[in-house]
């Protein structure tokens, strides 16, 4: 599958962690994602229409994210997934270690 353009910022994140051997690209739900290497879980994705990040991390870290303001809801097709928060893509600077933490939780 190839990546969609304009997720440059994403990528440039993401190809650290696989160049490290920690994850690697798959597919989810028709998205592009990473998966945590070995075992497959699922880790982050970029949404397509939005360019945030959406990735995977403990209900209470995601409560915690949104409360705060950082975070949104992960709710597509209005089914809210407790484990899963979107990050905007105004706050890239946040992505790297949010996908430090999503890849430590999955594992």
């Amino acid at each position: 599958m190839e990546r969609d353009p304009g997720h440059e910022e994403f990528w440039s994140i993401a190809d650290g962690f696989i160049a490290a051997g920690v994850v690697e690209e798959g597919t989810m739900m028709g998205h592009h994602c990473l998966r945590v290497v070995p075992g497959g879980g699922f880790v982050a994705t970029v949404d397509r229409s939005t360019g945030d990040l959406v990735a995977k991390l403990p209900k209470d870290r995601v409560d915690g994210l949104v409360g705060d303001g950082v975070g949104l809801p992960f709710a597509p097709a209005g089914r809210v997934f407790t484990e899963w928060v979107r990050i905007p893509a105004e706050a890239s600077d946040t992505w790297e270690s949010l996908l430090a933490e999503s890849i430590e939780f999955v594992r």
